[in-house]
């Protein structure tokens, strides 16, 4: 498979793109930079270079006049959008993965290389180390030889981990769905969902009205907490009681009179005990104030 992206400078936009390729097409792949219109002519996909968008011949470009589309969101597509578009789905099985990796990174990467923001800022003299910004250190600087191709590479040896962890997450993240919607589902106070084992439950949790507590053992240690499902700006659904905010160990059992209860946060999303018996008994107050 004969790829060609573009030569010189590099950013994040091309870089991804690449370690993309070598994911679709692993040692098949052999990647060219270069901006020769005979080896843009020739390749069998090019990408962030020769002008042209068009998914049917394999030609991913956005520098052309016009750009290459944008999301129903507004962002626009770069390159890496433009490939991950094509092959996104297939990699991660599904569209819903896809498409959480396409918020989490794809999209950010996107909207910098086109020049717009995505983080709103706060403090003029703050500046976040994007993705982006760990991608340019790759770049010589001007003490240093420009070989740029050998220092590309690097980059996408850099990055390729992280995109394939993305894509394992997204994965994971969509294979709990039907664990949480069969939980609500058993459920017989819907206020308390109980896991037997921590999973992403937020997407499908938020969608109801009921839910107020997770119940859950934390895969490390063996603890079980009591998380509160939170409405937009963190408000928790239903508050545990102001006293036992921000408590530990001997003061939390004070008060709440549960033998093995460990932690409760300040603001109230989390309780701890350490055992499942003991948040059950935590939660039993919590919901009979």
């Amino acid at each position: 498979m004969n790829i060609v992206t573009h030569d010189e400078r590099f950013h994040a936009d091309d870089v991804f793109a690449t370690a993309l390729m070598q994911i679709v097409f692993g040692e098949e792949a052999e990647i060219k930079r270069s901006r020769d219109s005979v080896d843009i002519e020739n390749a069998d996909i090019v990408y962030d270079v020769g002008g042209i968008y068009d998914d049917s011949k394999n030609r991913f470009d956005h520098h052309q006049k016009g750009g290459s589309g944008e999301r129903e969101n507004g962002i626009p597509y770069a390159a890496f959008g433009l490939v991950w578009k094509k092959w996104g789905e297939k990699l991660c099985g599904s569209k819903h993965a896809s498409d959480i990796v396409d918020n989490r990174l794809i999209q950010v990467i996107d909207a910098r290389d086109n020049g717009f923001s995505t983080h709103e800022k706060k403090h003029e003299e703050y500046t976040s180390y994007s993705i982006d910004t760990m991608v340019k250190t790759f770049l010589p600087s001007w003490k240093e030889e420009a070989d740029y191709d050998e220092r590309f590479f690097k980059a996408v040896d850099f990055v390729r981990p992280i995109l394939e962890r993305e894509i394992e997450l997204a994965r994971h993240k969509v294979e709990a769905i039907p664990l949480v919607e069969k939980a609500y589902s058993d459920a017989k106070d819907k206020r308390v969902i109980v896991l037997d084992r921590f999973i992403p439950w937020g997407e499908v949790l938020n969608m109801y009205e009921e839910p107020a507590f997770v119940i859950a053992p934390d895969l490390l240690t063996g603890k079980w907490k009591m998380i509160a499902v939170q409405e937009e700006g963190f408000v928790n659904r239903i508050d545990p009681p102001m006293e036992w905010r921000g408590l530990y160990d001997e003061d939390l059992q004070k008060v709440t009179g549960v033998s093995d209860a460990v932690f409760c946060h300040r603001s109230g999303f989390l309780c701890i005990a350490e055992s499942k018996k003991g948040i059950m008994e935590m939660l039993n107050i919590v919901l009979n104030k």
